[in-house]
């Protein structure tokens, strides 16, 4: 499987912010994506996972079989915003995304232990810390199966000892044939990660 970028540029409210961005990542292979507040850095991640349309050129995933046809079925994104509604409980929401998302991974139970939140799946999400909320939405990447990461500051309120655990986990999914695309202002410990530097001005 390979995930393709050609030519690509994006707009925000009408105006360009990035143009001519290309790349082509192997099976297990990473690309870290850095540049200044307002380069384009989440931009060029809501393209990729086809959340806003290229203003130019295309993305794509070659190899993805019958399983995952385009890049929007093979890829989880994980903004900003983590994606969960604040009155379910944390269990809820996960159950939610595993049924919404299909292709089961790690069952809700056992994505919470991964991400240290065991024994809490019945609290409201809305109970949960800054950094808890943030632990809850690594683990929705953990309980169905897409095989690209599209991760926008993945490990924005997170203590020293949960980003190094997020670190495994995502040399795990590289090891296992991952692709990943991480946006980040902050090392992410990925050892021979490509790298994506965007532009110094808008």
């Amino acid at each position: 499987m390979r995930l393709i970028a050609e030519n690509l540029g994006g707009e925000r409210g009408g105006e360009t912010v990035f143009s001519g961005i290309g790349f082509a990542l192997e099976m297990a292979e990473a690309l870290i994506v850095t540049g200044p507040n307002g380069a384009g850095k989440s931009t060029l991640l809501r393209v990729i996972a086809g959340l806003l349309p290229a203003s130019d050129g295309k993305v794509r995933i070659e190899g993805g079989g019958e399983a995952f046809p385009t890049v929007a079925s093979a890829s989880h994104y994980l903004g900003h915003l983590n994606a969960m509604k604040i009155a379910l409980s944390v269990e809820e929401n996960l159950g939610f995304w595993r049924a919404f998302q299909g292709e089961p991974g790690l069952s809700v139970e056992e994505a919470l232990d991964t991400v240290g939140l065991g024994g809490l799946g019945h609290l409201p999400f809305g109970y949960l810390s800054t950094g808890q909320r943030r632990r809850a939405s690594i683990a929705k990447l953990l309980i169905s199966r897409r095989p690209v990461w599209l991760l926008d500051e993945p490990t924005a309120g997170l203590d020293k000892t949960s980003e190094e655990q997020f670190a495994g986990l995502m040399r795990g999914h590289l090891e296992d044939g991952g692709i990943v695309v991480a946006a980040t202002h902050l090392p992410l410990g990925l050892e021979g990660a490509k790298g994506l530097r965007m532009g110094e001005t808008i």
